[in-house]
């Protein structure tokens, strides 16, 4: 029987070797690589589109280096794609960080400031008082409400906790694809679906038990909802 190929997109973007730790420690019988090889990518049973850092960098080099065209071909095969972080936020139509970058334009909607919201602030000084004021980014562990059944919350109770480092989050002008939201004085989209793609702002693989279920999860799927 072969072993199932699993690709991590690298593209210089990221501590890509945790989320293959973790891959390999909820499945041992997999072959995991950290690659920008079009070709690897293609061939490969999942994908998986990470991304951290500064917006304009990551899609400067996810231009430069083809992995749109790379995604855009994982996405039209049908194949599992697990989008985390900035990768979720690259698939959207535009972010406003960096004075405001164009993006990938998969799923309507746009990456927003934390800071730039009225409601936010709002939040963030009212908790001023206890000593509870709102820090950007938002960094740390929070819930996630899921708002869509999927095959990549089984096993994970509604309103389990996950891991999040992000200081611009994604407002989805489509409903339909929300498929996790987390709140941080106010609601944001933690987690879009549809047909073959997943994607979560959290990060699974630092996300402990949820996490790795999560991942088990993903490698599990057959990109079929």
């Amino acid at each position: 029987m072969n072993r199932k190929q699993v690709a991590v997109i690298d593209y210089g973007m990221g501590n890509l070797h945790s989320v293959a730790s973790a891959l390999k420690h909820v499945d041992r019988r997999i072959d995991v690589a950290v690659t920008g090889d079009k070709e690897v990518i293609a061939n490969a049973d999942h994908v998986i589109f990470p991304g951290v850092g500064a917006m304009r960098d990551c899609m400067g080099e996810i231009r430069r280096q083809q992995v749109d065209q790379a995604v855009d071909k994982v996405v039209a095969s049908g194949k599992p794609l697990l989008a985390i972080c900035v990768g979720l936020q690259a698939l959207m139509d535009s972010s406003e960080e960096n004075n405001g970058v164009e993006c990938l334009g998969m799923f309507p909607g746009e990456v927003k400031f934390f800071a730039g919201n009225e409601q936010f602030n709002a939040a963030s000084d009212e908790g001023s008082a206890s000593g509870e004021r709102l820090k950007v980014p938002h960094m740390g562990w929070n819930q996630v409400s899921q708002t869509l059944a999927h095959p990549l919350w089984e096993g994970i109770e509604d309103n389990s906790r996950f891991y999040f480092v992000h200081g611009y989050y994604v407002d989805s002008h489509n409903p339909s694809v929300v498929a996790g939201k987390s709140h941080y004085g106010i609601d944001f989209t933690a987690n879009i679906a549809r047909d073959n793609v997943f994607a979560a702002q959290f990060h699974p693989e630092k996300s402990h038990h949820n996490g790795l279920q999560l991942l088990k999860n993903f490698l599990n799927w057959d990109g079929k909802c």
